[in-house]
């Protein structure tokens, strides 16, 4: 984060002698964690850096293959200076919750804006109450971490995503962690190796059960992008069909923005303008209700509308379901 672009221009320039910032989107950096941290505070001690997606496969913060084990590890005296964690699309709070180690960085979650699905961008998000809002008041909130400021984050479910559980998409197995350490993360129908999901790094490094939360822990919501909410209700499950876009487009049209269709617009206005089989996929949302089949292996997770059958006839989830 930076004030102002003259602060963004003086950045890039340092950087700039370090390595590609243009090459595909993404900086490419000859330098430690700890370098990168000196080398923006040198821009300014207002500047803020904030370690993105630091759960996502395989070279993120806490990557299966970074190298690193937690935050001081790999920013080493310069993580004084870190004090909020990117939880991406491959976590949420829940899973950081379970690392004590954690428990002082504040949370935020967004999203990329490189989707080629434009229904994507702004999927993930947080949410403040800022009094005066201008850089200094989102700096404070978000390093003091206040409850009446930084208001909660919006979140798609990491189960969402095509690495969660481990598994063998060939052989059609997916496992949660603690079934895949039981085989010695083996494939229980072909023996070979089982792809890692993020959750079992998480189960790698955490020190509190599934379901903690701590003190002080910042509120969140799940959703999912109105598209999809629309696409998966109806049974399709397609990136993109005209039909599902337009449905998309008529509610953007009468009510204004996702966010506020997916939190506040009452149901049956909503119902009135696509029928009763989306506004009961939004409900099933905003009480926390749907279901998601966790994605593994390259496989993407599938929300679940209505109890509806699992697709994956050839999929058997679970160790019971291979030993029986």
């Amino acid at each position: 984060m930076a004030p102002d672009f003259e602060a963004v221009e003086s950045l890039n320039a340092i950087l700039g002698e370090r390595g590609d910032l243009i090459s595909d989107g993404r900086p490419s950096l000859q330098m430690t964690p700890a370098e990168l941290v000196d080398s923006v505070l040198e821009v300014g001690q207002d500047l803020e850096v904030i370690p993105a997606h630091i759960w996502t496969p395989w070279f993120s913060l806490f990557g299966s293959n970074s190298g690193f084990d937690s935050v001081e590890e790999a920013f080493e005296d310069a993580s004084a200076h870190i004090h909020a964690l990117e939880t991406g699309l491959s976590s949420d709070p829940p899973m950081n919750w379970r690392l004590s180690s954690l428990d002082r960085y504040t949370l935020v979650s967004s999203s990329d804006a490189h989707s080629p699905w434009s229904w994507r961008i702004g999927r993930e998000l947080n949410v403040f109450d800022l009094k005066e809002p201008s850089y200094r008041t989102l700096l404070r909130a978000i390093r003091s971490k206040s409850p009446s400021e930084f208001l909660f984050t919006v979140e798609t479910n990491p189960a969402y995503g095509k690495y969660h559980y481990d598994g063998h998409s060939k052989c059609g197995v997916r496992l949660h962690p603690k079934e895949a350490m039981k085989l010695g993360n083996r494939c229980p129908v072909c023996g070979k190796r089982l792809t890692i999901g993020v959750l079992h790094r998480v189960e790698e490094l955490a020190d509190r059960p599934e379901g903690y939360m701590p003190t002080g822990a910042l509120p969140y919501k799940d959703l999912l992008p109105l598209y999809e909410v629309i696409s998966f209700s109806l049974g399709s499950g397609e990136k993109y069909s005209k039909r599902m876009l337009k449905i998309y487009n008529e509610l953007i049209n009468r009510f204004g923005n996702e966010l506020k269709i997916l939190m506040e617009v009452p149901l049956d206005e909503i119902s009135s303008v696509v029928g009763d089989s989306i506004a009961n996929s939004i409900l099933l949302i905003r009480e926390g209700k749907v279901e998601i089949e966790p994605g593994y292996d390259g496989v993407y997770g599938k929300p679940v509308f209505f109890g509806e059958a699992k697709t994956d006839k050839k999929r058997v989830d679970g160790l019971e379901g291979y030993l029986r």
